[in-house]
């Protein structure tokens, strides 16, 4: 390789190394061109998975900031650049390498820290963020829920209160030291205005607190279905895909 093509080539893994939630070295040894086309394609939207030059890859880990990751690469090394969540990426490698067992899970690298390889699977074991987002969305929809028929107990109660004050205040004006035809009337008026008034709090917390947790699941709902690949991405990503897995010939 020319020295030109190793020096972009350190470039590029140093920028997946920053960029990356997560890596997880792989030994693909035994793999056939068709299972690393398969786990790439499994890994889609989730990971870059990029056959490596170990002796570059050192170099560019170290450019990175990547402690104790030089030790890990020793035989034919691939790595799956995480993008996304890190749980999803693990999941994806386990359940590949479950059905693929020459794919080797030897190390990965996330949060300033070398995971081994049951420090992965452990990780893989673990519920996605979309999982975690939906079970939260559900406790705060149910909080709030709770938290609208607290609001609107004592309201409604005040509200049947006066409701009820009103009808014996027009059959007798006095409990509330009124006197005259007219005095009914304008009780009724006043208590109805203020019945009124109650009624449209009550609704406006219930419609709040509605709206508030219809955000919620909106905002989980757009995790779900959030994707950020597009035809023409893939077909990039597809071109510009690593080479084709090789016999390490350097370090």
């Amino acid at each position: 390789m020319a020295r030109d093509d190793k020096a972009a080539t350190v470039a590029e893994l140093t920028e997946e190394f920053r960029s990356s939630a997560a890596a997880v070295l792989t030994e693909y040894r035994g793999l056939t061109v068709s299972q690393i086309t398969q786990l790439r394609r499994s890994l889609k939207g989730v990971a870059n998975y990029a056959v490596v030059k170990n002796t570059l890859t050192k170099r560019a880990a170290r450019d990175a900031g990547v402690e104790g990751f030089d030790a890990l690469l020793t035989g034919p090394s691939a790595i799956a650049f995480i993008k996304g969540d890190p749980v999803e990426g693990a999941k994806a490698l386990k359940n590949f390498a479950k059905d693929n067992p020459l794919l080797i899970l030897k190390a990965g690298y996330m949060d300033g820290r070398i995971l081994d390889a049951s420090e992965i699977k452990k990780l893989a074991d673990l519920e996605s963020r979309e999982v975690l987002l939906a079970k939260l969305a559900g406790a705060m929809k149910a909080s709030m829920s709770q938290a609208a028929s607290l609001f609107a107990a004592p309201l409604s109660q005040a509200a049947r209160t006066i409701d009820a004050l009103r009808v014996k205040a027009e059959a007798d004006p006095s409990v509330i030291g009124g006197a005259g035809a007219a005095a009914p009337s304008a009780v009724a008026a006043a208590v109805e205005d203020a019945v009124a008034a109650v009624e449209l709090v009550v609704e406006e917390v219930a419609e709040a607190v509605e709206h508030a947790a219809e955000k919620v699941a909106d905002a989980v709902e757009g995790v779900f279905h959030h994707d950020s690949t597009t035809p023409e991405a893939d077909a990039s990503t597809e071109a510009a895909a690593s080479p084709e897995p090789t016999t390490e010939s350097e370090g």
